[in-house]
């Protein structure tokens, strides 16, 4: 795991995911601070004549709800980017067998790679509520509570661990696909996929589309996906860790 620690550590990846994340913070913040006040954010430029707001309202529990739905959407792209690095890489730069040869099991491996990713993920997502939490306070959200802020910086969170466990199968394409290309393709079908189904109703059965309901990019009006839909979820990122183990173990690594 430290050879894999060493390998994240040295690309460009980690600054690229934390600058990423804090462009979601500072987006959504600028969301609250032209609903803080419509008119001045006219006289700013920030808003249109004609532009129609969503429903959400400047308040933290509004605030940390877009956070969570944020990162939901755009978590599934900047974990799934990770992930895919971490196996596509291997195959890119040639050096699969390299990293066979050496006196570790290719389940260990395996195992490194998702234990690394799953570590950076958290960070960012803890990353994000930190982002959050200093926001809030410079836009003087009202509303706010040791309840509330707890609430909602462990929505943020959860969304966040749920969808990097969606992300697991990304392992897999990247693997067999022997690089980056297949698993990208797949990454954005998921994320495709993921919004045409919620939007049909059917998402608390689909697993990319839980993590976006749980944070209730849906709304009030849709309901959250109950035990089944986290089930499903865990279900998938479960199979997807077995497969990418079994396809290591057993593939035929000629190059």
């Amino acid at each position: 795991m430290l050879a894999e620690l060493l390998k994240l550590r040295r690309s460009r990846l980690p600054w690229i995911t934390t600058a990423t994340f804090a462009v979601v913070a500072a987006v959504c913040g600028l969301f609250m601070f032209i609903l803080q006040d419509t008119g001045r954010a006219r006289a700013l430029g920030l808003l249109g004549d004609k532009a129609q707001l969503s429903a959400a309202t400047a308040d933290w529990p509004g605030y940390l709800a877009l956070l969570a739905q944020a990162t939901g959407v755009g978590g599934l792209v900047i974990f799934g980017t990770l992930v895919i690095w971490l196996f596509g890489r291997e195959f890119s730069d040639r050096t699969a067998k390299d990293l066979l040869a050496l006196p570790t099991s290719r389940g260990a491996i395996v195992a490194a790679k998702f234990v690394v990713a799953a570590g950076w993920s958290l960070l960012l997502a803890l990353w994000t509520v930190a982002l959050g939490l200093l926001a809030g306070m410079l836009l003087d959200l009202p509303g706010g509570s040791i309840a509330v802020l707890a609430a909602g910086a462990a929505r943020i969170v959860i969304t966040g661990l749920l969808t990097y466990v969606l992300t697991a199968p990304f392992a897999l394409a990247a693997s067999a696909g022997r690089g980056y290309l297949s698993a990208v393709g797949a990454m954005f079908a998921a994320v495709f996929s993921a919004q045409i189904i919620a939007a049909l109703g059917y998402g608390a059965y689909f697993p990319y589309s839980v993590p976006g309901l749980y944070a209730g990019i849906a709304g009030p009006a849709q309901d959250a996906p109950g035990p089944l839909g986290h089930l499903l979820v865990l279900a998938l990122g479960v199979a997807g860790v077995a497969a990418t183990v079994a396809w290591w173990r057993r593939a035929d690594h000629d190059r």
